[in-house]
């Protein structure tokens, strides 16, 4: 629940600060648009790996959990 509040509450955030950069603050425009690219390349690596058939791999830690403090 808190999850899809705060989701829904940075997405208007963020939406706010694109009419913004539109209605003239131009130097919002770079910094809004890095989140952007971030997920456009998350999203093609993500696609390449399934179109390559990389599959998803097992974290492997070194040691034991219980025995570190």
């Amino acid at each position: 629940m808190w999850r899809r509040a705060a989701l829904i509450v940075g997405a208007a955030l963020y939406l706010l600060l694109w009419a913004l950069a539109l209605d003239g603050a131009s130097s919002l425009v770079a910094p809004l648009v890095i989140p952007l690219v971030l997920v456009v390349l998350i999203v093609l690596g993500v696609a390449l790996d399934r179109f390559l058939g990389v599959g998803h791999r097992s974290h492997h830690f070194e040691g034991d959990d219980e025995s570190t403090p």
